[in-house]
């Protein structure tokens, strides 16, 4: 079952797209990074997949994105507009977050997840392509966004994310490596994986990791 709506927050509304498991064991929220929104194709390969699978999925636009405006804000700025629009689901639409929650994203979406999960209650944070550096500058890292977090976290990370790859990801966190992925988790048109086997086993992955979070 689909369902959408506006919610406010301090930045504008944001858009919540929600496909909902018939009986959830856990629900995924998801945000999007700060060149795309939620239809990337990462962010629908696990909507069309997770809800059979007893996960539902709610997709959180962000609202710089709902205003048609080109450059996301301030990374404190999409923290409020996204805990505001999550808390706003719980308000209107609480058959939307009746199991536990684990929240998430892609980019600067996984950024703001492991910034604001643990005030959110949130079980765990499913990080797609976190952008660990700038490309090109690794001294620039923001893995203390990952060792400093509470909660357990799953990072999906392609080996050739110019944002640095598997190997720079700091030790006791779970990592998915997808082989011969970039920063949109596109693959080598002769790389070891078909697209759809990639995304295949990073459903697989995030599966067997958020089912195990309650």
């Amino acid at each position: 079952m689909r369902g959408a709506c506006l919610v406010p927050t301090p930045l504008g509304d944001a858009r919540v797209v929600a496909d909902l498991a018939l009986r959830p064991a856990v629900t995924l929220a998801l945000g999007h990074g700060a060149g795309g929104g939620i239809d990337a194709p990462d962010l629908v390969a696990l909507t069309t997949a997770l809800p059979a699978r007893g996960i539902s999925v709610l997709r959180v636009e962000q609202p710089w994105r709902v205003r048609g405006a080109r450059v996301a804000p301030a990374p404190a700025q999409l923290d409020v507009a996204w805990v505001a629009a999550v808390e706003a689901v719980r308000d209107r639409h609480p058959g939307w977050l009746q199991a536990p929650l684990v929240v998430g994203g892609r980019s600067a979406g996984a950024r703001v997840a492991c910034r604001t999960g643990a005030a959110l209650g949130a079980v765990g944070v499913v990080a797609l392509s976190f952008p660990l550096h700038p490309p090109g500058r690794p001294e620039r890292s923001r893995a203390d966004e990952l060792t400093t977090l509470p909660i357990p976290i799953l990072v999906v990370q392609g080996t050739r994310d110019a944002f640095g790859g598997p190997d720079l990801l700091p030790a006791g966190i779970d990592v998915h490596s997808v082989p011969g992925a970039d920063h949109s988790l596109a693959l080598w048109r002769r790389g070891p994986l078909t697209q759809a086997e990639a995304f295949e086993r990073i459903v697989e992955a995030v599966v067997r990791w958020v089912r195990a979070r309650p």
